[in-house]
Order: structure tokens, then C-alpha cells, then sequence
């Protein structure tokens, strides 16, 4: 009996996977940063577009 109970005790243990939880978080973070930065470098570009669209049509042809 004792030794089934141990046996059942450490089953759940072993299905509990922290690296697989990591890989997930990490993954995540990965996602997010990299829609922040498509974001954020798309709307720079679009503002300086439009800084050099001012200039260029401030000195003329």
C-alpha cells in the first residue's frame, strides 16, 4: 500500500513540466516584443516620411 501511495504521489511531479512552461513564456515575450517593434518602427518611418516630405518641399524643385 505504502509503495502504490508513493507511486501515485509522484505522478503528478512528473507530468508538471516547468521547461515547457518557460519555452511558452518566452515565446510570448518573443510575440510581444516583436509586434511592439513592427508597430513602433512603422510608425517612425511614417513620421519621418513626412518630416522629409515638409523639407523637400520647403527648398522646391
Amino acid at each position: 500500500m505504502e509503495k502504490m501511495l508513493k507511486k501515485y504521489l509522484r505522478v503528478p511531479s512528473k507530468l508538471q513540466c516547468k521547461r515547457g512552461a518557460t519555452l511558452v513564456e518566452y515565446a510570448l515575450l518573443v510575440a510581444l516584443i516583436a509586434a511592439v517593434s513592427v508597430t513602433t518602427i512603422t510608425t517612425l518611418g511614417t513620421n519621418i516620411k513626412a518630416k522629409f516630405n515638409t523639407i523637400a518641399v520647403a527648398i522646391g524643385p
